[in-house]
């Protein structure tokens, strides 16, 4: 069994790339993305190679006539649009958390809050360069088996080089923002529906802390590409419409933003801190966290906000500026839970948001977002319906047999849980969950019968 040691290559061409592959040895190697703060095991690699392909980094072709751009794998989705906006050009699917590079955002086919209206990342894109286990390249196009297990193979097909993307043509760099408040779940779930999606970018942050008439109560945020008429004439905005000004914001999740972070240590004794093991929040402090963002994060109803594209989906990482740095979440640190269930079955949403209360879980990253139609990718997370993502402490009480039994709720429920984020689904259920595994491991013993692109991931799952 390969031991804790990883070996971490940055190469910064694609030879090297190649070679890194071709010398991995016994431990198999991986490639990553970011800087390795992802929450879940799918880009980590114990005993064997982690690739670091942010040094890959290079945009080779724009083409702003047609909007379409080929890049590195390493490219940093806030540095692509740091480029394109000024062009008219945006993203088609943007992160609001933490340095995404594009290898990642097909590695784990990146959905966000505009994927009710066009889809992951996967879906925009027209080609990409694959490194695959026999050090060869191939052009791997949408349409294709090896495309399909590629977009949402969590990096275990193999090594993206570059992707030409379409992008999304822009008038403005400024959103148009509508907040409201949402009095329970069922209000939130019927504001959805009546609204019929007609907003590019929608999410909703959900305080899990209330219960009984206010459980699932949210602030509902809904947001559009303002256009060039939408501008004040003689305002900055107006004289330079695309100008991209790189701003760190408070919060990660887009368009669902707070106050809190700054208030907490004016609004929370420091026993309270105390009251469980390694500074773990408490859930009476939770509560009254959550009570307060509810009614101070928006009003009641508000439209017509602008705000800059880069104060929403800007390079910030999860809860960048907290003064308490973890602790609400404790020593123990964050679990991350992501889940989708189907239309049809929003009771099942209802439920488990009503164990989520119950259990007074104190997340204060808990966010639902409604999903589009579900997209090629054999591991692609979508479905058409609705995803919860949340945080919650990894110290609390319980937590491994709670969880453990959402899995299960949500399996029954044809649900799924993200594997991008996670670090603790049971292999028993992934089959239930994503149809196409078994063909995604035949492919994977065909093209790399010796095993050398693996994860930790990889080996929990039997991937």
């Amino acid at each position: 069994m390969p031991g804790d040691t990883v070996s971490v290559i940055r190469p910064r061409t694609y030879e090297e790339a190649a070679a890194a592959v071709r010398a991995c040895g016994a431990g198999g190697v991986v490639a990553r993305g970011g800087p390795g703060r992802t929450h879940g095991d799918a880009a980590r690699n114990a005993g064997g190679t982690v690739l670091d392909t942010t040094g890959l980094d290079r945009v080779h072709v724009v083409d702003a006539d047609e909007g379409i751009v080929l890049c590195g794998a390493g490219v940093l989705l806030h540095r692509l649009t740091e480029l394109l906006l000024p062009l008219g050009w945006f993203v088609p699917v943007a992160a609001a958390t933490g340095p995404v590079t594009v290898g990642g955002a097909i590695g784990a086919d990146l959905h966000g809050d505009s994927h009710h209206v066009c889809g992951s990342f996967s879906r925009h894109v027209l080609s990409v360069e694959l490194l695959t286990a026999d050090g060869e390249v191939h052009a791997v196009k949408p349409g294709t088996e090896l495309f399909e297990a590629t977009a949402g193979g969590m990096g275990l097909t193999g090594v993206i080089l570059t992707a030409t993307i379409r992008l999304l043509p822009v008038q403005t760099a400024y959103l148009t923002v509508a907040t409201e408040r949402a009095t329970d779940l069922d209000d939130l779930l019927a504001r959805l529906t009546a609204d019929g999606h007609r907003a590019r970018y929608c999410a909703a942050r959900i305080d899990l802390t209330a219960r009984g008439a206010a459980t699932g109560r949210a602030v509902l945020t809904r947001a559009d590409h303002t256009p060039l008429d939408g501008l004040r004439a003689g305002t900055r905005a107006w004289r330079h419409p695309l100008s991209h000004r790189a701003r760190r914001i408070a919060s990660a999740p887009a368009l669902v933003h707070s106050r809190i972070p700054a208030l907490v240590p004016a609004l929370v004794p420091s026993g309270f801190f105390g009251g469980l093991p390694g500074g773990l929040l408490g859930r009476t402090a939770a509560g009254l966290l959550g009570g307060i963002r509810y009614h101070t994060a928006a009003p009641r109803a508000r439209t017509g906000q602008l705000r800059p594209l880069s104060a929403v989906f800007g390079p910030a990482d999860t809860l960048p500026h907290v003064p308490l740095g973890n602790r609400p979440h404790g020593r123990a640190g964050r679990v991350r839970y992501e889940f989708a269930v189907g239309h049809g079955q929003e009771e099942t949403l209802h439920r488990i948001v009503r164990r989520l209360a119950a259990h007074r879980c104190p997340s204060f990253q808990a966010v639902l977002r409604p999903l589009g139609d579900a997209d090629a990718g054999w591991l692609s997370f979508p479905l058409p319906g609705w995803t919860l993502a949340l945080d919650v402490p990894a110290g609390l009480p319980g937590l491994a047999a709670f969880l453990d039994d959402l899995d299960e709720e949500i399996t029954a429920a044809g649900g799924r849980i993200r594997l991008a984020g996670d670090a603790r689904l049971r292999p028993g259920l992934l089959a239930a969950m994503y149809p196409r595994v078994a063909d995604f491991r035949a492919l994977r013993t065909r093209l790399d019968p010796r095993g050398v692109f693996v994860s930790d991931l990889a080996r929990r799952l039997g991937l």
